[in-house]
This record gives structure tokens, C-alpha cells and sequence, in this order.
């Protein structure tokens, strides 16, 4: 079988001294904001987390969470997912979209994961997206989540935000991950993935950008674009 492919190799950009000083400060006012962002959907193992991040897929942190706290009330490891079956996971997630497909895949995980690894989730990159229904974003937010590895999971939010502040040009989420993985500093890699897409969910938002509550405005080359809309 094919090795799952590996994170972006941290590859070293050119960027001007103002640049990086811009940068550096982006990312110093998200932490003074705060110091250590999560993810905002509920779970208490790392079984839950895959489970929940996998049903996240097209569908809101807050639909899910409706969803996962009935269904991790009867069913919060393996073992007790695989009992619940297929058809007995459906009505639990039938609210959230391809609720089918990801019913299949969450059983199929639960099997593997007593089958392969004695009920335990693998926290090593290439077993998890070996996983039904985990991707390379979904083993990111789980990776960088647990605080395991530095990853930067690009969903809506965060390309839609990577592009306003100027931090990436990229056409797909592959590029745009591969150019924050370069040019965020450091110390802040396990955090900008939050911080990112929580900036997008609340302030940098798609419609209309609440550039006058930003923390960064004076930092974004696009905040002109968006005055007095």
C-alpha cells in the first residue's frame, strides 16, 4: 500500500525584514488574545476527536456537537461504536450533511481501529489517513489538535484569511498550507491553525469583514477594500 504523503517540508522563503516583522506580528496579537486556541467541537479522547473532525466534514462545529453529545453519551470508543453498527449510528447523525457516508466510515474506522491497533487511535500521520473517511486535513487537526505535530489544516476559513492578510497567493489548499508552513514563525505553528480559522469564523468573515473589531487591521494590505461596505 502507498505511504500516506508527508507534511510540507518547512522550506525556507524570501520574505523582506518588514515582512517578517509584519508577520511576527500578526501572530503575537493572536497570542496576547489567546495563548492557547482549540478546537471548537466537544470531545474527551482522542477517539472522539477523529470521530468528530471526520463528521465535521461539510457541516458546522455546532451541528456536529448537537449530534456527538447524545451519540458519545452510548458510544465513546471503538468497541462500543462497532455494537452500535451502522444502522444504529444513523439516526444520532442523520442532521449532519452525507450523514450515509459518514456513517460508513465511522463504523469501518471503529473496525479497523480494534482489528489493527487494539482499540486505539494511532497518532503517527500515515496511520491515520489510512482511516475511512481521514484525509490529510482531518489527520492535521488531529495531529496539531493533540499537540503532536505542527500542522495547518486549510479549510475555508483559513484560505479566505491567508489570502486577505497576504501570507499566501495559493490557488489550492495544498499550496496555501505549504506557504503558512514556511512563513509562520516557529513558536507560534501549533496555534496558527486555530487562530486562523477562528479569526475567519468571527471576524474576517466571507460577506463582510468586521475589519473595525480586527486586532490586525492596521497589519492587512486588504482592509482598503473592504472600507464602508
Amino acid at each position: 500500500m502507498a505511504k500516506a504523503p508527508r507534511p510540507p517540508a518547512r522550506k525556507k522563503t524570501r520574505v523582506s525584514p518588514a515582512e517578517q516583522a509584519r508577520v511576527e506580528e500578526i501572530f503575537h496579537r493572536f497570542l496576547s488574545l489567546s495563548d492557547d486556541p482549540r478546537t471548537e467541537l466537544n470531545y474527551a479522547s482522542p477517539y472522539e476527536l477523529v470521530t468528530a473532525v471526520a463528521l465535521s466534514a461539510q457541516a458546522t462545529d455546532v451541528s456536529v456537537n448537537k449530534a456527538t453529545t447524545a451519540l458519545f453519551a452510548v458510544a465513546d470508543t471503538p468497541a462500543k461504536m462497532l455494537h452500535l453498527g451502522e444502522e444504529g449510528l444513523i439516526p444520532f447523525i442523520a442532521s449532519i450533511g452525507l450523514y450515509r457516508t459518514k456513517a460508513k466510515n465511522v463504523i469501518a474506522t471503529a473496525r479497523i481501529l480494534m482489528e489493527q491497533h487494539g482499540g486505539e487511535v494511532p497518532l503517527e500521520r500515515e496511520a491515520l489517513m489510512a482511516l475511512p473517511g481521514v484525509g490529510r486535513k482531518t489527520a492535521s487537526v488531529v495531529l496539531n489538535e493533540l499537540r503532536i505535530e505542527p500542522a495547518i489544516a486549510v479549510d475555508t476559513h483559513v484560505f479566505r484569511v491567508s489570502h486577505r492578510l497576504k501570507l499566501s497567493a495559493g490557488k489550492t489548499p495544498d499550496q496555501v498550507e505549504a506557504d503558512l508552513m514556511a512563513l509562520v514563525p516557529e513558536p507560534y505553528l501549533t496555534r496558527a491553525h486555530h487562530w486562523l480559522i477562528l479569526h475567519g469564523r468571527y471576524t474576517c468573515v466571507a460577506r463582510r469583514p468586521r475589519c473595525e473589531d480586527c486586532p490586525i487591521a492596521d497589519l492587512c494590505p486588504s482592509k482598503v477594500l473592504f472600507a464602508g461596505s
